[in-house]
């Protein structure tokens, strides 16, 4: 299942203004100006829609991440 279809930008992009979003405690206006100085025309509900759909299943992903690695710190112990 390709979570990014339909979408105009790329998943890198995508993923880098919400993890801007979540790991900077940027406001959408500023993730905005940010990547317009870097040349991409992104509105900040394009950024708010994204941060809503796609914060969650980073989240997911990161804890999964987090999970797996706490488990394998304490076999190596």
């Amino acid at each position: 299942m390709n979570t990014y279809k339909r979408h105009r930008f790329p998943p890198d992009i995508i993923s880098y203004a919400v993890g801007l979003y979540y790991r900077l405690n940027l406001s959408h206006r500023d993730i905005e100006d940010f990547l317009a100085e870097r040349g991409i025309t992104a509105t900040k509900e394009s950024i708010r829609l994204w941060c809503i759909k796609f914060g969650a299943i980073y989240t997911r992903r990161l804890m999964e991440l987090l999970g797996t690695l706490s488990v394998s710190a304490l076999a190596c112990e």
